[in-house]
């Protein structure tokens, strides 16, 4: 899951925090994928979940103050995506917690966040790199 120039939205702290992003989900993926046993890949299964819990946060509140300062015209639409997201990883938790961290389920989140990584990054943020090329033109 490489990070690609055409995810770029061209606003340095939210294209250094996409990167960030990819990265770790990159490197949570090939624990996954490796020859370890499952029992010492659960340790990067729980930092992966810490770091989601705390950066998504953090980078969705950065990305929400910018497309504020922007003037952004789908913000309320794009914070509603941000929150479901947000909502489906806090899920996640509680299925862990309740169920432990058994590989179909964590195979199932690791799935879930290559897809809406790559989708919302590729396709829902890029509209904000639209509007504000757009903005650009206009001046």
């Amino acid at each position: 899951m490489m990070w690609k120039d055409k995810y770029t939205l061209g606003v340095d702290l939210i294209d250094k925090q996409h990167m960030e992003l990819f990265e770790r989900v990159e490197s949570f993926l090939l624990v996954l994928r490796s020859k370890e046993p499952w029992e010492h890949k659960v340790q990067k299964v729980k930092e992966t979940l810490e770091f989601m819990k705390e950066y998504v946060v953090k980078h969705f509140h950065d990305e929400e103050c910018y497309q504020r300062s922007v003037g952004y015209p789908d913000c309320n639409r794009h914070c509603e995506i941000h929150a479901e997201f947000t909502s489906e990883v806090q899920e996640f938790v509680k299925l862990f917690e309740a169920q432990g961290y058994e590989e179909p389920l964590v195979q199932k989140f690791a799935g879930k966040l290559v897809a809406w990584l790559i989708n919302h990054v590729a396709a829902t943020d890029q509209k904000i790199a639209d509007y504000i090329h757009r903005l650009e033109v206009e001046v």
